[in-house]
């Protein structure tokens, strides 16, 4: 269930006071980063930003799979064998994980990763995987398989071979930490940006707030809304780059973790919602329940909202959200 490219621009106004933004782009956990700070002067971004970077370095090392000496990589090598005892910190993120499967009836679920890889989507699958394939490909996967022990602080995956990812919700949670520890040291306003999971604090130098431009991807050239963020955060997950057709039917790279089916119907999801990790673990989940679903889950949600882009160009968003149209 990779996310994908995010059609998302952020609009920044000129300094006209003291203060400037300075950003620093650079490739962090797999993926882009854009990390931008409001500063007096480029030395004090320079301490902001290097503490951003190692607060995001350091929990890829944390929730890491390919680490093979991450606590991730401990506990799915312990899949089906026993409990493994890990961090508070990754303790509490696979815990929200679970709330958030829960939530989304299963449409997002960390223990995706236990899937074979039997969708290409670089050109090489020529046919359609047997039913049979799709079916061995979801038999690993289900987050009630994941047991946690509150009181020892420990994870047990009940299936060998059974394993877990953040790829849906890891990019999203560096995020919130590292604006988090920002905040913490003084840092005045910012985005931080991993790849489309986009968090942000304060405002422009000029007192504006920041402010994101929607883009239809089958119209990129022209901004269809704009949106001002206040201390929120924004996601857009796509995937209008990565699918294969079979018989006149358009499968994406965002798969269904209960049925190893693709999702169909959807080419673009942004969420907005006070946290990345919220965001980025709904934006994927929408995919999966479809629009009617996924509105409906959304309009539940307090200080939630969604904007949904079908892959005939029609938009969809959820009740609260309040659209300048450009």
């Amino acid at each position: 269930m990779k996310k994908f490219i995010l059609y998302i621009a952020i609009i920044l106004s000129n300094s006209l006071y003291s203060q400037s933004t300075y950003r620093k782009t650079l490739k962090l956990m797999g993926s882009r980063f854009d990390i931008s700070v409001v500063a007096k002067d480029s030395l004090q971004a320079n301490i902001y930003l290097n503490l951003a970077i190692c607060e995001i370095s350091r929990i890829e090392k944390l929730i890491s799979s390919w680490n093979p000496n991450s606590q991730t990589s401990a506990i799915i090598k312990s899949a089906g064998i026993k409990p493994v005892k890990v961090d508070k910190e990754l303790f509490d993120l696979i815990s929200r994980s679970l709330v958030i499967s829960k939530l989304t009836d299963g449409a997002f679920d960390i223990s995706y990763a236990s899937m074979d890889n039997i969708w290409k989507f670089d050109g090489s699958l020529k046919t359609m995987p047997s039913e049979k394939d799709i079916k061995a490909s979801v038999s690993k996967v289900g987050y009630q398989n994941i047991i946690l022990n509150k009181e020892n602080l420990t994870v047990f995956l009940k299936l060998k071979g059974m394993k877990i990812g953040f790829g849906a919700i890891g990019k999203g949670y560096a995020a919130d930490k590292a604006k988090q520890l920002l905040i913490s040291k003084g840092a005045v306003a910012g985005i931080i940006n991993a790849s489309g999971d986009m968090n942000t604090w304060g405002k422009q130098p000029n007192g504006d707030a920041w402010k994101v431009a929607i883009t239809n991807p089958l119209n990129k050239n022209n901004a269809f809304a704009l949106l001002p963020i206040k201390n929120g955060a924004v996601v857009t997950s796509g995937n209008y780059e990565k699918y294969v057709i079979f018989n006149g039917k358009r499968y994406t790279h965002i798969i269904d973790p209960r049925t190893g089916y693709p999702s169909t119907g959807i080419i673009s999801v942004t969420v907005f919602a006070p946290k990345a990790e919220l965001a980025d673990a709904l934006a994927t989940s929408v995919f999966v329940m479809g629009i009617e679903v996924g509105l409906n889950r959304i309009n539940q949600l307090p200080n939630v909202e969604c904007i949904i882009i079908d892959d005939n160009g029609e938009i969809y968003k959820s009740k609260h959200i309040n659209i300048d149209k450009l």
